[in-house]
């Protein structure tokens, strides 16, 4: 396997990244287990099906001097390639009994990946109980997007049988000559970049000057991790989906938007007139299609409202939101700012990483990301995944992202916090199941 130069939003990804704010996503699966040796038995299948998947091969290695005159202006940049001496017995590791999974996995999500190697790990954590154990999955957002994380992911798990991915058409041979007919089409379209690179720069510029950041979701940068995890029956989704209107995603967004009404005010910290501001991302893939490594994504800016007492006016003011920024589509606004990445040359992404770190919290307050899962049933040495909970990095100056999955019939909202701004993450947990229950009670009969 030959190595790639990093896309232009993995290098971003790659170099914003600090001690405390590591850039990894990961899942935390819980599995039940057959016998008492199933947490021993899944490592072991783990390290021995990582060694033939090429894609847990890929180590990221910085790029300064040219090897020819075509990689010139990617000095700066990285590549993605094999690592040589790559052992699966250092990325997967065996922990000790725990008695809560999700108390274990907020001290291993704060450690970041060693950036020598291949950029993932996966860590299994065999219950106290005898009767599960849990598969902690960490992926450096550079390595993989979140769909790309599962399809590796899925390698390791025991064999599904999916459809196979259509090919994409194989790159032409050689460099073409561009016929001096095309120049007003090819003159046209880089204007066109430009001028949508212009309007998505000062729709961020403008969010940021009306920016009013929720105090509780913001804090200084500690290093630590605390998660949480909470499961919500996807037909009761469904019920409000078709009572109320919108869809399942809009109704996932306002149970998180009326949960942190709920927790707010648990706390004592006023909601009225506060609409904190949530960064949806907007995958560009294709599923079910062979696709480059690269991450694809753009994203809504969708302001909660928090401030609104009533759950159903919650859910109408997500849903008109959402409908506004599909209309405009992900490619244009202040969410869509993954996209400036393709604009930027390597040195640039080198030189101005910590300063883009920083400006994260000037723009949104919360992520609140969709993760997607297959439908089969999973298993990992016979044994079936049970819960699994997607978990996603921490922006710079916020103390909270959510994630959040569909598999098997239940909804999977994985819960991600600064361990030191936010003790009280089990509050937030609990208000998001109470939330189910008011809007499904707002919904009537």
């Amino acid at each position: 396997m030959t190595s790639d130069l990093l896309a232009p939003l993995d290098l971003a990804f790659w170099n914003i990244e600090s001690a405390e704010h590591p850039m990894h996503l990961a899942a935390l699966g819980v599995f039940t287990a057959r016998s008492p040796t199933a947490a021993a038995h899944a490592a072991d299948l783990l390290a021995a099906r990582a060694a033939g998947v090429p894609g847990l091969r890929m180590r990221i290695r910085d790029l300064w001097q040219p090897a020819t005159l075509r990689r010139t202006l990617a000095i700066g940049g990285a590549t993605r390639e094999p690592a040589p001496d790559f052992d699966p017995l250092d990325h997967v590791r065996l922990h000790a009994p725990v008695a809560d999974f999700h108390a274990a996995t907020g001290p291993l999500m704060q450690r970041p990946l060693e950036r020598g190697r291949p950029p993932w790990e996966a860590h299994v954590l065999p219950g106290e109980d005898g009767v599960s154990f849990a598969v902690l999955f960490k992926f450096h957002h550079a390595l993989a997007d979140g769909l790309r994380a599962l399809t590796l992911a899925a390698a390791i798990m025991d064999p599904l049988d999916l459809p196979a991915p259509r090919p994409r058409p194989a790159p032409p041979r050689g460099t073409p000559v561009p016929d001096v007919r095309d120049l007003p089409g090819l003159l046209r379209g880089r204007l066109q970049d430009v001028a949508r690179a212009l309007d998505i720069t000062t729709s961020v510029a403008r969010a940021g000057w009306t920016a009013r950041p929720t105090p509780a979701l913001t804090s200084r940068p500690t290093g630590t991790r605390r998660t949480a995890g909470v499961l919500i029956d996807l037909d009761e989704v469904h019920l409000v989906r078709k009572s109320a209107g919108g869809t399942v995603n809009d109704v996932l967004i306002a149970l998180v938007a009326g949960a942190l009404r709920r927790w707010l005010d648990e706390r004592g910290d006023g909601v009225d007139g506060d609409a904190p501001r949530a960064l949806i991302p907007v995958s560009r893939r294709r599923p079910r299609t062979a696709h480059p490594q690269g991450n694809r994504l753009s994203g809504y800016l969708v302001r909660l409202p928090v401030d609104d007492p009533d759950p159903l006016g919650r859910l109408r003011a997500v849903r008109t939101a959402m409908d506004r920024n599909k209309e405009a589509g992900p490619h244009r606004g202040a969410g869509a700012v993954a996209l400036l990445a393709d604009h930027v040359l390597p040195l640039g992404h080198r030189l101005s990483g910590p300063v883009v770190g920083q400006a994260a919290r000037l723009l949104f307050d919360i992520l609140v990301t969709s993760v997607p899962l297959p439908s089969p049933g999973l298993t990992l040495g016979g044994c079936p995944l049970a819960e699994v909970y997607p978990l996603a990095p921490l922006a710079r100056g916020q103390a909270l992202a959510v994630a959040v999955s569909t598999y098997r019939g239940r909804v999977h909202y994985g819960l991600v916090a600064d361990a030191e701004a936010v003790p009280d993450l089990d509050v937030l947990a609990h208000a998001l199941s109470a939330e189910v229950a008011a809007l499904t009670e707002a919904c009537g009969p």
